[in-house]
């Protein structure tokens, strides 16, 4: 029998491997409405809960740990891109491949340091603090990867992008505390059917 403990660590790689996928599919499509085609795609909304994933994962089981949710949302996500999302024709879709791949490992790896060295902090320093930063070399090292040269107004959409990330990464901060109680209560209750 799986323990809940396993379940838990299986299902945060799972769900960082779907951000990952789905917030690659949807960068492709920029925002029509409001005169946000040049500032925004689809993307910026999504991609940010891989940072709520990345740092629940922190609190609850430390860096080493988070850093295997990490290696393994990406191995899944990248799979799931490669295969669902990318248009080996198109040499922009591979290069938003690439992109994603780099300044996604680049960041989380970044997020689950920053995270671990606030962790004592108030509780809220520690993933808004590590989202922001994250959130900022994610935008620029994918946009940069993947647009550059390409014609594709790149700055523009990734501040435009980078905006949506901070506003999310604000009002991510309500799940982060609801779900850190919820995964605390589990892992108590686990360990009294173990004992």
């Amino acid at each position: 029998m799986i323990k809940i403990e396993n379940k838990l660590f299986f299902l945060l790689a799972f769900l960082m491997a779907s951000v990952v996928a789905l917030s690659n599919y949807l960068v492709q499509f920029p925002i029509n409405y409001f005169g946000l085609k040049n500032l925004l795609t689809y993307g910026a909304f999504s991609y940010p809960v891989a940072f709520l994933i990345t740092d629940l994962s922190n609190r609850r089981y430390g860096k080493n740990t988070a850093k295997r949710i990490v290696y393994l949302g990406f191995a899944l996500g990248i799979f799931l891109t490669l295969y669902f999302s990318t248009n080996y024709s198109d040499l922009i879709s591979i290069r938003i491949a690439i992109g994603s791949g780099t300044a996604f490992l680049v960041a989380q790896l970044i997020d689950v340091h920053i995270f671990d060295r606030l962790r004592k902090k108030i509780w809220f320093i520690a993933p808004l603090t590590s989202s922001l930063i994250g959130s900022s070399i994610d935008t620029f090292l994918f946009f940069s990867i993947s647009f550059y040269g390409t014609g594709v107004n790149w700055v523009t959409l990734s501040f435009g992008d980078l905006s949506v990330k901070i506003f999310v990464a604000l009002t991510m901060l309500i799940p982060f505390r609801l779900l850190l109680y919820r995964i605390q209560e589990i892992s108590s209750s686990n360990k009294k059917i173990n004992v």
